[in-house]
């Protein structure tokens, strides 16, 4: 049954060809490096969360994620899309306390960078800085109905109709019934699961950034 495989780590193993680490400089040349806070946390933080920025964009800019829940690939939807995936890293890193929300300041600040480049590129005619403070808004409102919606006192349905309000909707419009909702259900278990494959998911691999989303390049919507 499509997404309802036992949830795993996302970790990648450690001698993957994807994983990513740090290089490890020796003598003279690590010296000047330190002297240039290549090696303050600051320096660091912003290298491992473009690491993990990156893994969010490799899933989210892919054909078999709009293929598979029958979605237009679009401004808004690979928006949706994108805070869809920086919520579920930001509902991890909440579990470290304090450094995972340090790092997760700076995992948004990556984010909202790219959200930049890809208005821009979008061609909106407004002003960027208003739809960067519209956008904002979104962004922290979804994140919010998705924390609600993940509680355990959650209703059964509620995560699929935060998830059509804010990927598959454009006006309000009712949450279809039946098959038409199919691949909003389809997407709603995804995102519990991916959200449980984040629990299962250690320290080291979510602040290193060396993750990878479940693969949905053979997944079907029917149950």
């Amino acid at each position: 049954m499509a997404f309802m495989s036992k949830p795993r780590s996302l970790a990648l193993p450690p001698n993957s060809t994807l994983s990513v680490h740090e290089p490890e400089f020796k003598g003279f040349y690590r010296f000047i490096l330190r002297l240039l806070l290549y090696y303050s946390k600051e320096s660091h933080y912003i290298r491992t969360t473009d690491v993990l920025y990156k893994r969010i964009v490799y899933q989210v800019d892919r054909p078999e994620i709009y293929d598979t829940f029958s979605l237009e690939k679009c401004f808004r939807t690979t928006y949706a899309l994108l805070v869809l995936h920086m919520w579920l890293c930001l509902s991890r890193l909440k579990a470290e306390g304090k450094e995972g929300i340090e790092f997760g300041q700076y995992l948004y600040e990556v984010y909202n960078h790219d959200v930049e480049i890809r208005v821009a590129a979008a061609g909106v005619n407004l002003l960027l800085t208003t739809w960067m403070k519209d956008l904002e808004k979104i962004f922290y409102g979804n994140v919010a109905a998705y924390d609600a919606a993940i509680l355990p006192e959650a209703a059964k349905d509620e995560l699929s109709h935060v998830i059509w309000r804010n990927v598959f909707s454009d006006e309000d419009a009712p949450m279809p019934k039946g098959s038409a909702a199919t691949a909003v259900q389809a997407l709603a278990r995804y995102t519990r699961r991916e959200y449980a494959c984040m629990t299962l998911t250690d320290k080291e691999a979510i602040f290193s950034g060396n993750i990878m989303f479940s693969s949905l390049g053979k997944c079907s919507i029917q149950s």
